[in-house]
């Protein structure tokens, strides 16, 4: 190989590089980057909205709510139970237990249903509107251990609809407590 050949050969190869480097300085020049103040992700979450006046936002009683409370709009929002819960008088067992006369039912007693020892732990206790509002709001940290994969609800007004709805599915509906 003669030097006019080499020459051509590593013009081409410089060339090359030159035109790759180019490219990369001007891309920078159009497509400016910002380097954030603080590494890692940002990720924003809706805060509380502050009380009048300094003071705490103040519950409201479950009674006041359940005496508000849509039984239909409950029913609506029920539809995301289906999946894993039987509504049904005398329904099968699915995923979940089936939840006809839930209210006032011992927990962890439908029969033919395998719970996870955080509800068995609690079958002294019943399914009161307190006790399923609590537990609506977020199964896993109401009972630790409950094979219950739902988030939970948390807007009260919704909890009290749907518990309105739940309260509906018996032969002797039980009464709501006292606002």
């Amino acid at each position: 190989m003669d030097s006019f050949e080499f020459n051509k050969i590593a013009g081409a190869v410089l060339g090359t590089l030159l035109l790759t480097l180019g490219l990369g300085v001007l891309s920078d020049i159009v497509f400016e980057t910002h380097k954030p103040e603080k590494d890692g992700l940002l990720i924003e979450v809706a805060e509380a909205a502050p009380a009048e006046a300094g003071e705490a936002a103040a519950e409201v009683p479950l009674g006041v709510l359940m005496a508000k409370a849509d039984a239909t709009k409950g029913e609506a929002g029920a539809k995301a139970c289906l999946a894993c819960h039987a509504f049904e008088k005398g329904g099968a067992n699915k995923t979940g237990p089936a939840l006809w006369d839930i209210v006032e039912r011992p927990i962890g007693s439908a029969a033919g249903f395998a719970y996870s020892e955080g509800l068995t732990a609690k079958a002294s206790e019943k399914w009161t509107y307190e006790n399923l509002s609590a537990f609506l709001t977020s199964p896993k940290a109401y009972i630790k251990g409950t094979k219950m994969s739902y988030g939970g609800i948390k807007n009260a007004e919704k909890r009290a609809d749907l518990l309105a709805y739940l309260a509906k599915l018996s032969d002797a509906p039980k009464p709501f407590p006292a606002p």
